[in-house]
Parts: C-alpha cells; sequence; structure tokens
C-alpha cells in the first residue's frame, strides 16, 4: 500500500489531532492587556459597515503567551497580539479586529481563512523578570519587516479585584478576493462577505495591576498603528489563566464595504486618508 499524505481520510482516526478548523479551542494564557484612547474621528473612520463605534473611542491592545491545545498530546506554543477598535453591532460591544500579528504559519493562515482574522507573521518577545520589592518587570514587543513598531512594559504588582470569569466578543470580516477583477462586481470579492464574531472565554486565575504603564507605537510602513494615537492609558493589566476560543458567522456583508479596508491584511504600504480631527475643527473656529 501506499501513503498520500495530502489527502484526509473521510472517516479520521480517534488518535488524529484537530485540524484549525476543529470548533472550541482551549488554550492557557499569559496575557497583558491594556486600554488607550484615541481620537474618535479615527475610530469611526477604522470600522467598516455594519459595525459602529462605541461611546469611548477606546483601543484594545493584548500580548499573550499562549499554549494552545489541539489534542491530547499536542500542544502549540505561540506569542500574539491584539489590536482591536471598540465597536458595537446591534447593540452588542465588542472590538473590530485592527491587526493580530503573531508567531507560527500554522495559527496565522488558519485564523485567516477560518474566520478572517487579519493576522501575520511575526516575531514577538514577552519577558517577564524576578520579583524585587513585590513587582515584577514585564516587556512584550512585536517585531514585523525588522520594526518593532508596538511595545508594552511596566511594573507587574499587586492582585487588583477585575472580573476574572467574562466573555469577550471581536469582530472580523471573511471573504476571498477576486481573480477576475475586471469581471467582479462585488467590491472586489468572488462570492460572499461575512461578519464573523469571536467568542473568547476568559477563566482567569489571577489578574495584577501594571504599574508605571508605558505603550509605544513606532513609525511602520507596514504596519502602521501609529496613525492611531495613544491620546490617554487608561489601564493595563497582567492576567493568566485559561481561555477558550471560538466564533460564528453573523451576516453577509456587500464587498464594497470592506474595499477599502482589505489593504491593511497585506504587506502593501498604503497613502491612507485625510481626516480633520476634532481639535483642528476647535482652532480653526477660534482662529488658532
Amino acid at each position: 500500500m501506499a501513503r498520500l499524505r495530502y489527502v484526509q481520510s473521510p472517516t479520521p482516526s480517534a488518535a488524529a489531532a484537530p485540524t484549525p478548523a476543529a470548533g472550541t479551542t482551549q488554550h492557557t494564557v499569559r496575557s497583558l492587556r491594556a486600554l488607550y484612547t484615541t481620537h474618535p474621528e479615527i475610530v469611526a473612520a477604522l470600522l467598516p459597515r455594519p459595525l459602529t463605534p462605541a461611546e469611548r473611542p477606546q483601543i484594545f491592545v493584548q500580548f499573550a503567551h499562549v499554549a494552545m491545545q489541539l489534542g491530547p498530546e499536542r500542544v502549540v506554543t505561540v506569542g500574539a497580539a491584539t489590536v482591536g477598535v471598540s465597536c458595537s453591532h446591534e447593540g452588542q460591544f465588542g472590538y473590530y479586529v485592527l491587526a493580530m500579528p503573531m508567531e507560527g504559519e500554522f495559527v496565522v493562515i488558519g485564523g485567516r481563512e477560518k474566520f478572517g482574522e487579519p493576522k501575520k507573521i511575526a516575531q514577538t518577545r514577552f519577558e517577564l523578570g524576578d520579583e524585587v520589592d513585590g513587582r515584577r518587570r514585564v516587556n512584550a514587543q512585536v517585531t514585523r519587516q525588522g520594526v518593532t513598531f508596538l511595545e508594552i512594559d511596566g511594573l507587574v504588582g499587586e492582585t487588583v479585584d477585575s472580573p476574572k470569569q467574562f466573555t469577550e466578543h471581536f469582530f472580523c470580516f471573511k471573504g476571498m478576493p477576486t481573480c477576475e477583477p475586471a469581471k467582479n462586481t462585488n467590491g472586489g470579492f468572488d462570492g460572499d462577505v461575512f461578519l464573523t464574531r469571536l467568542v473568547w472565554q476568559r477563566d482567569y486565575s489571577s489578574v495584577r495591576r501594571v504599574h508605571e504603564p508605558k505603550l509605544t507605537l513606532r513609525e511602520s510602513r507596514f504596519d502602521p498603528l501609529v496613525d492611531v494615537p495613544v491620546l490617554s492609558l487608561d489601564r493595563m493589566e497582567f492576567a493568566e489563566g485559561r481561555t477558550q476560543t471560538s466564533g460564528e458567522v453573523v451576516r453577509a456583508v456587500p464587498g464594497e464595504w470592506l474595499a477599502p479596508f482589505w489593504g491593511q491584511r497585506y504587506d502593501n504600504p498604503q497613502e491612507g486618508v485625510e481626516l480633520t480631527l476634532s481639535n483642528e475643527k476647535e482652532a480653526a473656529h477660534v482662529g488658532v
């Protein structure tokens, strides 16, 4: 007999490890979580329809060291970051995933194909120092194309009374770029484009305050998070525990709604758009 591993049996053995397409995944995580406020005009411009801005123009940033349990004897360990824009869909609060750089071709391809996550392969660093006077220095970085464009630093301190068991929702868009652009009438996509919702169930064993928090954005034409500036760093915490992840299709959307945003998924530098911010409008009004 000959073995051909490019084809999978329709009735795989019970011992076979699940693929990224298998339903819910369990993770053991150590994460650094932050929220910062940016300009409301920038938040509004970042959100594709039908998502709408949340009450506060905040950006969610998470660095995580993740051990993914993909089977009884298969654990994949990766470093990952998530950047989300606070938003709402039909009254449900969540975050639109703006960027999701991480290690590992396996998890990047799986997340892009299954959920429409805008994952890109990156180099990550997540370091937790020794305890000194009850605090530990933590530093996390993401580097792509030779640029460390995102970095968080602080001192992990005392336990805080934050929720440890809760569910977070993240919105993505799943589509297939057209292979016939001259004939396409759906905003550059073949077939339907879907709004998806990621469901992350948190079960933390510990949540700690981060003192002297610092979040740094650096210029990168491939990952221009510096265009979403930090006006105030509102919160930073260090959490350890477990996360259970799954997702669902919310609805189909017209491809035209996604066309202006799709380029961010690729390393194709763009000129972007020019926005007038509220403080600039006020300055113009008073003649400054």
